[in-house]
């Protein structure tokens, strides 16, 4: 929703999840590198940007990209078009990917350090169709309502066949591209068509099928780069380029701090820039809305103005993140490199991770989502707290190979093992939010960061290859979170954490419980006359008292029986009239003079008893007596015919 309240709410949750990441700098350059930076000063600055480009971002996330998704994906649905739900999702795959900002740099590093084998354009143009594909593929699932983890599983099977034979210098490279092929502003419009598919086709659940997308966007890409670069290395010659060639411009990559001058121009290149980004991803739903739909989007004024606010937000965003973070993270990076021990490179890969995941805006709007429509039986705050932990993993355990060594593939094929394991363990909600998570914690903070560690990492470490071991820690970044999560998955049925209308439904299911054990209670236990048998008998029973004088005892019990009741109980009473009680005591031993008829009855035989005594008796007129009668329950003992039940 747009408004006031709704900003400040997301303000302040940006800056406390920015919290863990300043603390983490502070401590490993005050307390390790010993040292203060030169710009802290615009170092805090940029911070408090990115603070608040993060809370924009998110509204606008709110306002425009999550309802116009949503809608069209319904709207698709409602058509039962598969052909153009397939276009559709092709393009908005294809078109957001070629365009990623991440990605552009990562291919320029790899064509870079490759000696002209592979070229960045067809590289991007590869990842690009995978991406395609992938949403395709997603799609198609929901569609047809397969399980996802028979498509995640033989994906992994694909995987590691094409690693058998890809050539070692393009694997690290296409683990990495499939996590950064998922963007800031990808992630949430897929998570939307998905989610919205799955709301509007019948049979589906937007929990079990809306999620899983962005899992194939991260998966295929892995799959068509080693395809890649087993063509490029099999038939194109490599450029003649010495290591001493290459080197420097690794250095500079992996070394050279990101210098940002604050200035007009380079703030509107930058707007630019994230304008060209969303652009594709704007046209694409312009077109599908009014020429294939033939319909209006639906409250366009605020679908405007939410597309405004992300664009805004992502600028700030980054602009804030140039100036206070990747100059100061890089730079660190490379310093810690410097220092013999190894244990301090692996604290800082391990909470450098976390607190960069746990600022990452795609995964706290996919997090909210996930609450959202898990009726908030997953807590997103937690859900990014496992999602952060898995990234960590991840890095410190990536950093721990290229400082020892060994090949990537050994350790990704285990970490598959675990997933595979964990995917017939955890609980079905899970298992697709647990594969997309992987791919939504490698974005627009974590790989400039984690691509910095991991060049410099290999560039300074004896042994080691910057093409071959610098790449990689983005996809340890995007396994680790998915064992994670699953595991968060098991741990919260174990525990017995229920959503919202499960608390209520336990809760009314409680609640007539008990009430049918007080019903149950309130049966009245009936003997049959005549035999040894009782019965527990589901009727109302009531006790109605007739007190009339001793000598119309017995016509007021004739007149009750004739009129339906069945036995009597009768007790010798005295009654005072008012004009006697201011001196009832000198008359507590005066003799009995009524009686006390008690007939337990049927309570649908009540009128008809009290009217038959009335009557006899002349209760209304000029008689003598009382008659009046009360439901009771807990009823036991008492004796019925046959006839009578």
């Amino acid at each position: 929703m747009l408004s006031i309240s709704s900003f400040l709410q997301l303000l302040k949750e940006s800056f406390r999840d920015l919290l863990p990441i300043i603390l983490v700098i502070m401590f490993f350059q005050l307390a390790i590198i010993q040292t203060v930076p030169d710009n802290w000063l615009t170092t805090a600055i940029g911070l408090a940007i990115v603070g608040v480009g993060l809370a924009v971002f998110l509204l606008g996330l709110e306002v425009g990209i999550f309802p116009v998704g949503e809608g069209l994906a319904s709207d698709f649905a409602k058509k039962g078009s598969t052909k153009w739900i397939v276009i559709f999702a092709f393009m908005i795959g294809f078109g957001t990917t070629v365009a990623e900002p991440a990605l552009i740099v990562i291919a320029q590093k790899a064509a870079s350090i490759s000696a002209g084998r592979i070229d960045a354009t067809t590289l991007r143009m590869v990842v690009a169709f995978s991406v395609g594909f992938a949403i395709v593929l997603g799609v198609w699932r929901i569609i047809k309502g397969h399980p996802i983890h028979y498509y995640i599983i033989s994906g992994y099977v694909m995987v590691v066949a094409a690693t058998i034979f890809a050539p070692k210098e393009i694997v690290g490279l296409a683990y990495d591209l499939g996590g950064v092929t998922t963007s800031t502003v990808t992630v949430p419009l897929v998570a939307a068509l998905g989610i919205g598919l799955a709301s509007n086709i019948k049979g589906r659940n937007p929990v079990l099928d809306g999620f899983g997308l962005i899992a194939f966007a991260s998966l295929t890409p892995m799959i068509f780069v080693q395809f890649y670069g087993i063509f490029v290395y099999e038939y194109v010659d490599a450029v003649t380029t010495s290591v001493t060639q290459i080197a420097p411009v690794v250095q500079e990559l992996a070394t050279a701090p990101a210098e940002f001058d604050f200035k007009i121009l380079d703030i509107l290149k930058g707007l630019v820039s994230v304008v060209i980004d969303v652009v594709p991803i704007l046209g694409v739903i312009l077109f599908f809305q009014y020429i294939i739909l033939k319909k209006p989007i639906d409250n366009l004024k605020n679908v405007i103005i939410g597309f405004g606010l992300v664009i805004l937000g992502l600028d700030a965003f980054i602009v804030g993140l140039e100036m206070g973070l990747f100059s100061v993270g890089e730079t660190m990076a490379y310093e810690l490199t410097q220092y013999d021990n190894n244990v301090i490179i692996y604290s800082f890969g391990f909470l450098i991770g976390f607190s960069t995941t746990m600022a990452e805006p795609s995964l706290t709007a996919i997090a909210r989502k996930a609450k959202e429509i898990s009726d908030g039986k997953i807590n997103d705050f937690v859900l990014r707290l496992f999602v952060a932990l898995g990234v960590a993993i991840g890095i410190s355990l990536g950093a721990y190979r290229i400082v020892v060594g060994g090949e990537i593939v050994y350790y990704i094929m285990a970490g598959y093992m675990f997933v595979i394991a964990l995917t017939f363990l955890a609980p079905k909600y899970i298992i697709p939010i647990a594969y997309d998570s992987g791919g939504v914690t490698t974005s627009t903070v974590t790989v400039p960061l984690v691509a910095a560690l991991g060049l410099g990492l290999a560039t300074n470490i004896e042994g080691r290859d910057p093409l071959i071991d610098g790449f990689g820690l983005i996809a340890f970044a995007s396994l680790f979170p998915m064992i994670t999560v699953m595991l968060y998955g098991i741990i919260t049925e174990k525990i017995g954490v229920k959503g919202e209308h499960e608390k209520e439904q336990l809760h009314m299911d409680e609640l007539r419980h008990a009430l049918e054990d007080v019903h149950n209670m309130n049966l009245s236990t009936i003997n049959i006359q005549g035999t040894d048998k009782r019965h527990s008998y589901d009727m109302p029973f009531s006790a109605v008292h007739v007190i009339v004088p001793i000598e119309k005892e017995e016509q007021a019990i004739l007149a009750a029986r004739n009129a339906g009741a069945r036995g009597v109980t009768i007790t010798k009473a005295r009654g005072m009239g008012l004009e006697k009680i201011d001196n009832f005591f000198n008359r507590l031993h005066e003799g009995e003079s009524d009686s006390n008829l008690m007939f337990i009855t049927q309570s649908k035989r009540v009128d008809a008893i009290i009217k038959a005594v009335v009557d006899e008796l002349d209760l209304t007129g000029t008689g003598r007596g009382v008659a009046y009668s009360h439901p009771i329950s807990h009823l036991k003992g008492l004796t019925l015919k046959l006839d009578d039940i």
